[in-house]
């Protein structure tokens, strides 16, 4: 019995120790879980701008999970060609003073399900170049000049207006790199089209919400963030940055994952040491002693006055989308988001990263949620 009793103290020390994690090997952060959520395998995006696709397509298949369904990889570049489709039409309408880029928004993946569907990874890998990695260099410049011609002739003397061809041009760009369009394909031994597997997966693609918060909008109401990616002009409800950062806290503790997008280019950022703080002295960041990637430091305290100076200066900007899957604090009571990035699993995490509340209230441009993760006040504030 003596030693069955050490057994059993030895165990349960052991599942304790198991709780906490770190960032790094030899960090002394250590993070107690609060909340941790299903997720689908941390991916690579490669060489390519297309994180919103990524981590938006993470976003939906933990919502699956959350639902109770199978695990199931959906296509990141099926997406992709998609919303390159609808780009480019509103490129053409715009007569190009819209942004044609790599980037996109999380709203944008809902918008492509609703019109054509979705499909799994295994239909349309997208890697139809002969490489093992996403790599869009080649292939977005090649479609941007593609547009930019079609531009060009819309201006040329004496325009009698474009031909039914410029589009199946580009479907045909994009069939080069990224693959033929998909009509039908079989997964777990049945026949689907996009719209029929859409339907299968049973996601209401009405249910998503975007939350953001900057004080030079009206609170409580919806507006089109001014950030280069938002080409499609979608709205995100305003609200308070504690009432943001609350409301991600919330959606966490009643079991959803959340989008989040945010500047990623600030020194505190570290994918590799698997942290991102915003601390109050950046000379500690890498210093040889009490280097704050590996020990916890001060933060600064942030307001909705300095948080809407970032993104007036230009210093917070749309760099990032990524995935909330879970609440952590460290020794010092300091609350961090866990999250699933898209640059594969080379860091001590394995692809995640602990985010500190100073740095998601600082860096935060939106987040995205099912909108019955909201608490009944904030939906009785947004009108819901």
């Amino acid at each position: 019995m003596k030693y069955l009793g050490l057994l059993l103290s030895v165990l349960t020390f052991t599942a304790l120790a198991q709780e906490k994690t770190t960032n790094a090997e030899e960090s002394n952060y250590a993070f107690e879980k609060i909340v941790h959520l299903d997720a689908t395998p941390v991916l690579s995006q490669g060489n390519s701008g297309t994180c919103w696709s990524f981590s938006g397509m993470s976003f939906f298949e933990s919502e699956l999970l959350r639902m109770g369904k199978d695990e199931t990889i959906l296509s990141e570049m099926y997406i992709v060609r998609k919303a390159y489709e609808k780009k480019a039409e509103m490129y053409v309408r715009l007569d190009g003073k819209t942004n044609f880029g790599q980037g996109g928004e999380f709203h944008d993946i809902p918008a492509v399900i609703e019109e054509f569907g979705v499909v799994p990874q295994s239909a349309y890998d997208g890697l139809n170049y002969g490489l093992e990695k996403h790599n869009h260099s080649e292939m977005y410049n090649v479609l941007k000049g593609a547009m930019d011609g079609v531009i060009q002739q819309m201006g040329s003397r004496g325009f009698n207006g474009l031909t039914s061809a410029w589009k199946q041009a580009i479907s045909g760009i994009l069939d080069a790199y990224l693959g033929q369009d998909v009509t039908k394909f079989e997964y777990g031994g049945k026949e689907y089209t996009p719209q029929s597997f859409s339907s299968y997966l049973g996601l209401d693609m009405d249910n998503y919400v975007s939350i953001t918060s900057f004080t030079h909008q009206d609170m409580y109401e919806p507006f089109a963030l001014a950030i280069p990616d938002n080409w499609s002009r979608q709205e995100s409800y305003n609200v308070q940055m504690n009432e943001m950062y609350d409301a991600t806290v919330t959606a966490l503790k009643n079991g959803y994952t959340v989008g989040w997008t945010a500047d990623v280019s600030e020194k505190g950022f570290s994918h590799s040491n698997g942290i991102a703080i915003n601390p109050v002295d950046t000379d500690l960041l890498g210093a040889s002693k009490n280097d704050g990637f590996l020990n916890p430091v001060a933060e600064v305290e942030v307001t909705p006055d300095l948080r809407q100076e970032g993104y007036e200066n230009k210093t917070t900007q749309d760099d990032h989308l990524m995935h909330i899957v879970g609440l952590y604090k460290d020794q010092k009571g300091t609350n961090y988001f866990l999250v699933k990035n898209s640059w594969g699993t080379s860091n001590h995490p394995e692809g995640f990263l602990y985010v500190s509340e100073s740095y998601f209230k600082m860096k935060t441009i939106y987040v995205y949620m099912h909108q019955e993760a909201l608490s009944k006040g904030m939906k009785k504030k947004l009108g819901m």
